[in-house]
């Protein structure tokens, strides 16, 4: 760890990606730069214990399912034997490598990395204590605390009671969890779990999966989720959590009758709230939301001069690529340049199988808000390397606007998702139409393919449906 000087241009509190991103852009500004960072190494949620532990698990996940899948084409594989400990080491390996990488990026860029927790004194120092102690003047300042599980009311994580950082250090395969959020991380982290030989049962209070996104892109993931999952419970509210030595009881409310039921393990997901209630933020003119988020505009600036604030400590979508290009726009203002955050378009990912991706305006969205649109589904069963992989479930959606074409937004459900969705988020923010999505020759047969295509549906027929 670096020394402590008396004063930095600046400053950024938190080593997750959207802190390191803004350390970079900084350094690479000409600004002296330290980082005030309360672990052992940089990454944060996202690298340690979120986004990588967990796709390292949904890889494992997607190639269960899909020695499942190759059955029906004649590719027959005995069943998979879980070796828990393996599993654990490869995790930790991958997660090891990431956070190396960083390290050494925040070294080669000359940026002052102090192990310690930041207290704001006033607008322009903090209190740091840890391994490092002192008072640290700064010129700018970014909060990149980020966020943490929520929990229930009067439930504390812990022991057979998971929140999302439990459940990715795998302390068992219990033979049967109970999922309370039906959003992304609880299924993503279900069918983890259930890949590897759990029963899953998932209670979801609204009336279906996924309430964020459109319901005809959820439909293909819903159905899998049947599929995989022992039941699934929506309408639904979880009380009486009692966690015993061998396992939970729980009361499921459900619109029809009271379950009480027992399960090996719980993981609670139905959000997350940001980690800015220890940052002595009264200190300063820093404004923050009733639920703890921090005020911020298009420059993430927030209502004290010189402290701005990015990620999911700032509220938004509360993803790590968001959170990236936040921290690059407020080192920008931090060395002086106009800079804002105005991004049309942010891919939304969910890493299950089927993946879901959408990015832009929702349909749903666009309803509410009394946009006239042109909305059009190319299905997948018309894309000929969707049927070769059996992936027929998949759609591709675009919404467009009705008078000039203009792409709103779009997404996709089916594999590869994650990858198709970019190809949308840049023609969003480039401004393009239809015809543009339309007249772009894509490889075939691939499932880049059902991009074009269902733009080719603006104009009345796309090749090989409508």
């Amino acid at each position: 760890m670096a020394d402590l000087p008396e004063q930095t241009d600046l400053l950024v509190i938190g080593g997750g990606p959207g802190g390191y991103a803004a350390a970079f852009e900084g350094a690479r500004q000409g600004l002296d730069v330290t980082l005030v960072n309360n672990e052992d190494v940089l990454g944060g949620v996202c690298l340690r214990r979120g986004c990588i532990p967990s796709k390292t698990l949904l890889h494992l996940n997607e190639l269960v399912h899909a020695a499942q899948a190759a059955s029906d084409a004649g590719l027959l594989f005995a069943a998979p034997e879980v070796e828990l400990d393996t599993i654990r080491q490869h995790k930790n390996a991958v997660i090891d490598q990431l956070t190396g990488g960083i390290g050494q990026l925040a070294r080669h860029r000359h940026v002052r990395v102090i192990r310690a927790r930041a207290r704001f004194a006033d607008n322009s120092h903090v209190e740091l204590d840890g391994e490092t102690q002192g008072t640290l003047a700064f010129d700018h300042a970014v909060i990149a605390t980020g966020s943490r599980p929520q929990a229930l009311p009067d439930i504390d994580f812990g022991g057979r009671i998971m929140s999302s950082t439990e459940a990715l250090e795998l302390p068992e395969v219990p033979d049967s969890l109970l999922v309370i959020g039906g959003g992304y991380i609880g299924l993503e982290l279900g069918m983890a779990y259930q890949a590897l030989g759990s029963r899953v049962t998932l209670a979801e209070m609204t009336e279906r999966l996924m309430p964020g996104a459109d319901a005809d892109l959820v439909k293909p993931l819903a159905d899998a989720a049947d599929k995989h999952f022992d039941t699934i419970h929506l309408n639904t509210k979880a009380s009486g959590i009692e966690a015993g030595d061998d396992d939970v009881r729980v009361q499921l409310d459900t619109a029809d009758e009271q379950l009480d039921q027992r399960f090996g393990r719980v993981l609670i997901a139905i959000g997350r709230q940001p980690n800015t209630a220890d940052l002595n933020l009264a200190a300063t003119d820093v404004a923050c939301d009733d639920a703890g988020f921090v005020q911020v505009d298009e420059s993430r600036s927030t209502t004290a001069a010189g402290i701005l604030a990015i990620g999911d400590a700032a509220g938004g979508m509360l993803l790590a690529h968001e959170a990236m290009h936040e921290g690059k726009v407020a080192a920008r203002v931090a060395a002086g340049q106009a800079a804002a955050f105005d991004a049309r378009a942010v891919p939304a990912v969910v890493f299950t199988d089927p993946q879901l991706a959408w990015c832009g305006l929702t349909e749903e969205d666009a309803r509410n808000q009394n946009l006239d649109v042109q909305v059009q589904r190319f299905p997948w069963q018309a894309a000929g390397r969707a049927v070769t992989m059996g992936a027929t479930a998949g759609l591709t959606k675009i919404i467009a606007d009705a008078d000039s074409g203009r792409v709103l937004g779009a997404g996709i459900v089916g594999p590869q998702a994650e990858a198709l969705i970019a190809e949308a988020v840049l023609a969003i923010e480039m401004g393009a139409v239809a015809e543009d999505l339309a007249a772009t020759i894509h490889a075939h047969p691939t499932l880049s393919e059902t991009v074009g295509e269902g733009a080719e549906l603006f104009s009345g027929q796309a090749t090989h449906y409508g």
